[in-house]
């Protein structure tokens, strides 16, 4: 199912649609300011499982947390008093941020039970911002990419309906907010489980600030 919204506005009524799907263990699919997103909550072992199908991954493959507060991201990750300075110069941004997980998030992600390590994402798209605001809660997400759609052509764009199209029911929801300007570059990931900022990929988010 599709539903059409305007990106800075979106209908409460879908955003709230979205949640409850989510709570009940389904997966929706919407763009970010990197590309389309797959999203479940984490929380729900069912819409885990479903997600790591979708992703033909076996579950020891990290899927990212996307967070619209602090208050939320530090539910799920320790988060200390060094770190928490320079988030606050950068996010929200195109950045993901690996902490070591909390026991909240671990439950159901295999991943993060294994390594004790979780990637944190505060995206800046408003449309991801009201929905997370709405759920009131994290969710875990995957990118939609062209080789999951077995797609050749890289000048072709993806969009709700060809996504749809491509997926079917696996996705039960797909909030498309129709022309829509990707940034073009993957995030850059910060790693601060050491204790000190390292920089494990650089991406669209800028790094001057750690120099």
């Amino acid at each position: 199912m599709i539903e059409y919204v305007v990106e800075h506005n979106p209908d409460d009524r879908i955003l709230s649609k979205a949640s409850q799907i989510l709570r009940n263990g389904g997966l929706i699919c919407f763009p970010t300011e990197t590309n389309w997103v797959v999203v479940a909550d984490p929380f729900n072992k069912q819409g885990v499982d479903k997600l790591y199908r979708l992703r033909h991954v076996d579950n020891t493959k990290h899927f990212t947390v996307l967070c619209e507060s602090f208050q939320k991201a530090q539910e799920v990750s320790f988060i200390d008093d060094s770190a928490f300075r320079i988030l606050k110069k950068i996010i929200p941004g195109p950045y993901t941020f690996i902490f070591e997980a909390q026991k909240k998030i671990t439950k159901n992600l295999n991943a993060s039970k294994i390594d004790k390590e979780v990637g944190i994402r505060f995206p800046p798209k408003k449309l991801c911002r009201l929905l997370l605001q709405k759920h009131g809660d994290v969710v875990i997400s995957s990118h939609i990419t062209r080789e999951m759609m077995e797609m050749e052509d890289e000048s072709m764009a993806l969009y709700g309906a060809l996504i749809e199209d491509y997926f079917g029911s696996q996705i039960d929801l797909i909030i498309d907010p129709g022309e829509y300007e990707f940034i073009g570059h993957h995030t850059t990931i910060i790693d601060f489980t050491s204790g000190s900022p390292e920089i494990i990929r650089e991406g669209a988010g800028p790094i001057n600030f750690l120099r």
